[in-house]
C-alpha cells in the first residue's frame, strides 16, 4: 500500500513527507511550486483511489483481506522546515485542516477544501457536501466530494464567448500568415508570446473562426508533466483527426489513420505505422528521425486537398524533441499549404534561444486602460458596474484579460458583487483590501520557481524596493559578491517580461518596474521576514544618501521603508536597542511628511501618515506627544470627530504629565474646537477663557505658528458672537504671525475664517469678490483647502450679485476639490451649506434642502 501511494503521489509531483501508522501525508508546491499543484494532488488522489480498488484484488487473493482509503485534500499557506535537518517539512493550519477533512471522508470518498475547489474547479466534477463541524476549528468548513478529474479540460476556463478585446493588429498578422501559406503554397511558422493569461488561446479561437472552413484545423496542447508526453500535441492532433476513440484496439486506430491518407502512395501504411508508434497506438521502437519524417509526411497528406493549420498551444512546456519536430516541420514542408502555430510564455526564449528564427514571433501586451474597461463590460453584459468595482478590477489586473476574468469572478463568488434587479451593486464600503485570486497567485509564483536562483534572488530585492526600483539600489542590496552579476540577472528577467525599463528621477542610474504589481507582491511573499526586514533598512539608507538635499521629496518613501524594516523585527522577537532606534527613525521621517502633506491639505495622507508615526514609538516618548495634536487636527478635518476627542484628551493628559507645556496647549485649542462644535459650552464665549489661557503659553514660548491658530479660533469665536469686525480684526493678527512662522497651513485657517467674517459681515458682495481673488494669489493659494472655501465664497458673492449659472460652476468646483482631498468637514460644513446658499437665492429651494440636509447629516 505505501508503495502504491509512493508511486502515484510523485507520478504527479507530490512529495510524501510521512507514513503515520496507515496514514500518507504529502504535500505538493514544496519544495517547488507549480501552478497546477492543486490539480496535481486532485489527480493524484483520483489515480490512488483507483490503484487502491486493484490492489485489493490482489491483496484479497493473496491474504483475504481489503484496504479502504479515505483522502483529505487542502490548500493554504504553511510553514516549511528542513526534512534534511529532522524537522517537520510543512506544517500550519492548512495541514491540519486537511487531516481533519481526510478523517471526516467515508471508505473511497475523496474530500476537497473550498481553496482547492477554487483552484480546480473547471477540471473536476464533484459534490457538495454539508459543512462539516472540524475538531479546532470553531466555524464549520466547506467542502466537496471529489468524483472525478476531467482530464480534457484546462485548469483555468476562459471566457471565448465574449468579443475579443484589444487584439486587431495581432489578429490580423495571423490572417497575413494563412494568406501567405494559401497563395504561396508554402509552410509558415509562427509563435505567438505572452505571458499567462494575456490572450493567446483567445487569439488562436479567433483566427480559427475566421479561417475553419477553408481550411483542416488540427489542435493539441503540451501537457507540464506525466509520462510520454513528449508528442502529446500529436497524439491530440492525430486522434481528433482520425476519429479515433479510446476504446479503439490498436489494429482500428491504424485503420482510421490509413483511411484518412488513403490515395496518397505506397508508403500510406509506413506513415501510419510510424505515427501509431510514435502516439503511442503500436509497441513498435523507431528512431526519431523516422518518427519526424512520418509526422512531416502526415501533415502534408493532409495539406494536399485542404490547407492544415496545426496548433501547438503551451510550447514552453514542450519537451526538447517536439521542439526540434516543429521546426523540422517548417524547414523541410516549403512547398506544402501548412501553417504551424504555436503559442509560448516569454520563458520558451531562453530555453531555446535560436527559437525566433525559425519562424515568425508575435508578442501580446497588456490590453490598454480603455480595452480593459471594455473587456469588463463585456463579461458583465449590460448592467453597469460601480464605477469603485471596475476601477479595483482595471487596477489589480493591469491589462490580463485572464486577471480581469478572475478578479471578477471572485468577487462574485465572495459575494462583493452582485446582481439585483438586472443591476450590478456591491455589498462593502471599502474595496481596497480585495484579495488576489488563488488562481492568479499561483500561476505568478510558479512562474518565478522556473527562475534561477541568482535571479530570482534579484527579484526579491526589487520587490523590496517596490514596483519602480533601480539598478543601483538592487546592487546595493545584493551580497558583495553578487553585484558584478546584477546587470545580466536584469536583462534577463527583462527577456522574461517580468519587468520593464522605467524612467529614471536619478541621474547615472536606470530604473526598471514590474510588468504587473501581482509579479512584485508574489516575489515580497516569497522573501523570508527577516531578509525583508534588513533590505528595507538597507534600502532606507541608501536612497537617503542617494538623494542628499533633496530628502524631503522622498521622506514618506524613506519612513515607509524603516517603518516595514521595525515592524518585521518586531514581528520576528524581542527588538533590542536597534529596533527602538529604528522605529524612531521611522517615525521622524513619517511625522514630517504627515505634517508636510497636512500643510498643504491632504488630509486624508497626513491622516495616515501621522498615525503610523505614532505607532512606532512608546506611548510615553515625547516625539508620540508631539504628534498627538497633529493627528487630532487632522482627524477633525476628515470628519473623524469621536477619534478626535480620543487622541486630544490623550495629547493633554499625556503631555501635561511630561512637562511639555508646548503640546498641550495646542492639544488644548484643538479639543476647544472640537467641544464648541459639539455643543459642550453652554455659550461660546465660555470657552474663551481657556483658550487664553493656550494663547498665553504660546506668547510665553514665542510660538508664532500655535499663537496664529490660537489667535483664529479667538476670531471665530468672535464671529460666531455676531461681531464680524473684531473677528477679521483677529483673523488678520493671525495671519501675520502665520506669515512670519512661514506656516501656509496657519495662514490659510486664518484666511478662511477671515474670508468668511467678510462674506456675512457688513463688507459689500463686490469688494468681498475682489478680496477673494486677491487671497488666491498669496503664499497660502496652493493649499487646497484655502482654494476649496475662497471658491465657495466667491459662489456666495457671485449668487449674491445675481450670477446663478457663475455661482453654481464654483459650487461644484469646491465640491469636487474637498471629495478629491479628503476635505469632509469643509464639505458639509463649509461647501454643502453655500451650496444650500446658492440654491435659495436661485430661488430653487428643493436643491437647498438636498444639500442642506446632506451637511447635517455629515
Amino acid at each position: 500500500y505505501f508503495e502504491v501511494a509512493r508511486r502515484v503521489l510523485e507520478r504527479h509531483g507530490g512529495t510524501v513527507e510521512k507514513f503515520i501508522g496507515d496514514a500518507v501525508m504529502a504535500v505538493f508546491g514544496v519544495p517547488v511550486v507549480h501552478e497546477d499543484d492543486a490539480l496535481r494532488a486532485a489527480r493524484a488522489a483520483v489515480e490512488l483511489r483507483d490503484s487502491i480498488v486493484e490492489l485489493n484484488d490482489e491483496l484479497d487473493r493473496l491474504w483475504g483481506v481489503r484496504l479502504a482509503v479515505r483522502i483529505g485534500i487542502n490548500t493554504g499557506d504553511v510553514v516549511a522546515g528542513n526534512p534534511a535537518s529532522g524537522q517537520s517539512f510543512v506544517s500550519g493550519d492548512a495541514v491540519n485542516v486537511a487531516a481533519r477533512l481526510e478523517q471526516a471522508a467515508a471508505p473511497g470518498e475523496i474530500l476537497i477544501g473550498a481553496d482547492t475547489f477554487l483552484l480546480v474547479r473547471e477540471a473536476v466534477r464533484v459534490q457538495p457536501v454539508q459543512p462539516i463541524k472540524l475538531r479546532g476549528k470553531s466555524d464549520e468548513v466547506a467542502a466537496f466530494r471529489l468524483l472525478d478529474v476531467i482530464t480534457v479540460a484546462g485548469r483555468i476556463a476562459r471566457r471565448m464567448n465574449s468579443p475579443m478585446v484589444g487584439r486587431e493588429a495581432d489578429l490580423q498578422q495571423l490572417l497575413d500568415g494563412f494568406r501567405r501559406t494559401v497563395e504561396g503554397s508554402s509552410c509558415q511558422l509562427v509563435t505567438v508570446f505572452g505571458v499567462a493569461g494575456v490572450g493567446k488561446s483567445r487569439l488562436m479561437r479567433e483566427l480559427l473562426s475566421n479561417v475553419a472552413d477553408r481550411a483542416r484545423v488540427l489542435e493539441g496542447t503540451c501537457l507540464p508533466y506525466g509520462d510520454g508526453i513528449t508528442f502529446w500535441p500529436v497524439a491530440e492532433m492525430v486522434k481528433a483527426t482520425a476519429a479515433i476513440e479510446e476504446t479503439d484496439e490498436s489494429s482500428m486506430a491504424r485503420v482510421k489513420i490509413a483511411e484518412l491518407l488513403r490515395g496518397q502512395g505506397d508508403e500510406t501504411m509506413l506513415v501510419c505505422d510510424r505515427v501509431a508508434a510514435a502516439i503511442g497506438l503500436a509497441d513498435a521502437q523507431v528512431g526519431l528521425q523516422e518518427t519526424f519524417w512520418a509526422i512531416r509526411r502526415f501533415l502534408e497528406c493532409l495539406a494536399v486537398d485542404r490547407p492544415v493549420v496545426a496548433i501547438f498551444e503551451d510550447v514552453h512546456w514542450a519537451e526538447s524533441a517536439l521542439l526540434d519536430l516543429i521546426g523540422y516541420v517548417a524547414r523541410f514542408s516549403t512547398a506544402h499549404r501548412i501553417l504551424l502555430l504555436c503559442t509560448a510564455r516569454p520563458e520558451l526564449r531562453d530555453e531555446r534561444p535560436d527559437w525566433d528564427g525559425t519562424g515568425k514571433a508575435i508578442s501580446l501586451s497588456p490590453l490598454a486602460d480603455v480595452e480593459g474597461s471594455l473587456l469588463v463590460q463585456n463579461l458583465v453584459g449590460q448592467a453597469a458596474l460601480p464605477t469603485e468595482i471596475r476601477r479595483q478590477i482595471l487596477d489589480a489586473a493591469e491589462g490580463n484579460p485572464l486577471f480581469v476574468e478572475e478578479m471578477l469572478q471572485m468577487l462574485i463568488d465572495d459575494g462583493i458583487l452582485r446582481r439585483d434587479n438586472g443591476e450590478w451593486v456591491t455589498t462593502v464600503a471599502d474595496y481596497s483590501h480585495v484579495s488576489t485570486p488563488k488562481t492568479i497567485q499561483s500561476l505568478i509564483a510558479a512562474r518565478l520557481e522556473r527562475l534561477q536562483e541568482d535571479e530570482r534572488a534579484v527579484l526579491q530585492r526589487a520587490s523590496v524596493v517596490g514596483k519602480v526600483f533601480y539598478w543601483g539600489a538592487i546592487t546595493e542590496l545584493s551580497p558583495e559578491q553578487a553585484r558584478a552579476g546584477v546587470g545580466g540577472h536584469l536583462q534577463a528577467l527583462l527577456r522574461k517580461e517580468l519587468i520593464q525599463p522605467e524612467a529614471s528621477p536619478f541621474a547615472g542610474d536606470d530604473a526598471f518596474r514590474f510588468s504587473h504589481m501581482l509579479v512584485r507582491d508574489a516575489a515580497y511573499e516569497s522573501t523570508p521576514k527577516g531578509t525583508r526586514a534588513e533590505l528595507h533598512e538597507r534600502f532606507a539608507t541608501w536612497l537617503e544618501r542617494l538623494v542628499g538635499d533633496r530628502l524631503p521629496e522622498y521622506e514618506e518613501i524613506v519612513g515607509y521603508h524603516l517603518e516595514q524594516a521595525f515592524r518585521y523585527r518586531t514581528a520576528l522577537g524581542p527588538i533590542g536597542d536597534r529596533g527602538s532606534v529604528l522605529g524612531t527613525r521611522a517615525s521622524s521621517r513619517l511625522g514630517l511628511a504627515g505634517r508636510r502633506a497636512f500643510a498643504r491639505g491632504d488630509a486624508q495622507a497626513a491622516a495616515d501618515l501621522l498615525s503610523r508615526a505614532a505607532d512606532l514609538v512608546p506611548k510615553q516618548d515625547p516625539t508620540r506627544v508631539q504628534l498627538l495634536p497633529e493627528i487630532g487636527a487632522v482627524l477633525i478635518q476628515t470628519g473623524a470627530w469621536r477619534e478626535a476627542e480620543v487622541v486630544l484628551k490623550e495629547a493633554v493628559e499625556t503631555a501635561r504629565n511630561l512637562g511639555d507645556s508646548k503640546s498641550e496647549a495646542l492639544a488644548v485649542v484643538r479639543w476647544t474646537w472640537l467641544k464648541l462644535h459639539t455643543n459642550r459650552f453652554p455659550s461660546n464665549l465660555d470657552a474663551l477663557p481657556e483658550l487664553d489661557l493656550a494663547i498665553s503659553t504660546f506668547e510665553e514660548l514665542e510660538d508664532d505658528g500655535s499663537l496664529a491658530e490660537g489667535l483664529t479660533l479667538a476670531g471665530s469665536i468672535e464671529f460666531w458672537s455676531g461681531m464680524a469686525a473684531r473677528a477679521i480684526e483677529a483673523t488678520d493678527r493671525a495671519t501675520l504671525y502665520a506669515r512670519r512662522a512661514n506656516d501656509t497651513r496657519r495662514e490659510f485657517e486664518a484666511l478662511r475664517w477671515r474670508s468668511a467674517a467678510e462674506c456675512y459681515g457688513p463688507t459689500a458682495a463686490d469688494r468681498a469678490a475682489l478680496g477673494y481673488k486677491a487671497l488666491l494669489q498669496g503664499p497660502a493659494s496652493g493649499h487646497e483647502g484655502l482654494r476649496t472655501a475662497i471658491t465657495a465664497f466667491r459662489a456666495e458673492m457671485e449668487a449674491m450679485q445675481g450670477n446663478a449659472g457663475v455661482a453654481r460652476d464654483m459650487v461644484d468646483a469646491a465640491k469636487a476639490s474637498a471629495k478629491e482631498f479628503g476635505l469632509q468637514m469643509y464639505y458639509a460644513s463649509g461647501v454643502l451649506r453655500t451650496s444650500g446658499y446658492v440654491a435659495m437665492l436661485a430661488g430653487d429651494p428643493v436643491l437647498a434642502d438636498r444639500d442642506l440636509r446632506e451637511g447635517v447629516d455629515i
